[in-house]
């Protein structure tokens, strides 16, 4: 298999994610806000070419990172923490995942936190799908923290450019995003 460079990864993903991912039309988003224009990331996410580069650009802008384990909540993050950590293996950097529980289930273990037995002292990455107000990712950071985590940053595939980036800095939050809204809405 031949290695792209980070510029044809982005290429290829901005096709993918267009092709398969945005969308307009009106939508009420998570944050409760309306919009003309939306991002599933799902039908990227969950195709065989999408999930490898989503893995591949995530895991190269974490190499400047000293992150022990991604996670995030779910079901938006769960998709890009399977492909992140199984990647992760293939080059021989192992970094294993969890998801956070939006709501504890009443049967079972009843844990919050899915996928590692302990955060505690690890330095972890949240991963997320698309950010608006950053109101999902800040559930899954503190739902972390309260484990024992240190949240070294949380990294959105696509941001919306409406206020994540703020909520994350007030919550003393490293925030990136491997692309934003701009790189879609080109008019």
């Amino acid at each position: 298999m031949k290695q792209l460079d980070a510029a044809e990864i982005r290429e290829k993903l901005i096709r993918l994610i267009n092709e398969r991912s945005f969308g307009r039309k009106k939508i009420v988003l998570a944050s409760g806000r309306e919009s003309n224009f939306y991002f599933d990331m799902k039908p990227t996410m969950f195709h065989p070419e999408g999930a490898s580069l989503l893995a591949q650009m995530i895991l190269r802008r974490l190499s400047s990172e000293k992150v022990d384990m991604v996670g995030g909540l779910e079901m938006g993050a769960v998709p890009l923490i399977a492909s992140v950590s199984a990647f992760s293996h293939e080059v021989g950097k192992p970094i294993p995942g969890f998801f956070v529980r939006k709501t504890v289930k009443d049967h079972g273990t009843k844990k919050r936190v899915e996928g590692q037995e302990s955060l505690n002292g690890r330095n972890v990455a949240i991963l997320e799908d698309v950010t608006t107000t950053g109101g999902s990712a800040i559930q899954a950071v503190e739902v972390a923290r309260e484990a024992g985590a240190n949240v070294v940053l949380v990294l959105s595939i696509v941001d919306r450019l409406e206020g994540a980036g703020e909520a994350f800095a007030a919550a003393g939050v490293p925030f990136d995003s491997l692309f934003t809204r701009d790189d879609f809405l080109k008019d």
